[in-house]
């Protein structure tokens, strides 16, 4: 967001309004603190919606994030797949020691949506799946919004 100083009134020497001449810089400090609580409470209050095997998709998350750039970038190459809940073929399976431990895909080979539903391991974190950020939005949003709200507001240190 681009905040401009504002002008200040003068009317007809009757009353005068006068802008801090620091509006700029201190409305610009609590817009970005408040951005960085936004994406910061968002990355925490998405962990028990989000899958969980090894913790890596939680990982790539804030490796891939620039807080307050108010952008969740996931760095893991599976996180899409996980996050829309379908499953993409093909789909070539890795055993390790007798037990399924991924999948890949052959080079060239494009994967392709095949209309089947993704399950999720739900033992670490009951709420796990799909979408899990519009979840938690919907569960959060108003405690997140109240928040960034006061630090906006500069309500808080």
């Amino acid at each position: 967001m681009d905040i401009k100083q504002p002008a200040n009134l003068d009317y007809n020497g009757v009353f005068e309004f006068k802008w801090s001449p620091d509006f700029v810089s201190t409305m610009d400090k609590r817009f970005n603190k408040a951005q960085e609580y936004i994406d910061s409470s968002c990355m925490r209050l998405m962990v028990p919606y989000t899958p969980m095997r090894t913790g890596m998709l939680m990982e790539s998350v804030k490796l891939g994030t620039v807080i307050g750039s108010g952008e969740l970038r996931y760095l893991s190459p599976y996180a899409r797949y996980l996050y829309y809940g379908e499953v993409y073929s093909p789909n070539i399976p890795i055993f390790e020691g007798g037990e399924l431990t991924g999948f890949f895909s052959s080079p060239g080979q494009k994967k392709h949506p095949t209309g089947r539903e993704m399950h999720y391991d739900t033992s670490v974190h009951p709420q796990a799946g799909k979408l899990w950020f519009e979840r938690m939005k919907a569960d959060h949003a108003e405690e997140i919004r109240e928040g960034a709200e006061k630090i906006a507001r500069g309500l808080t240190a």
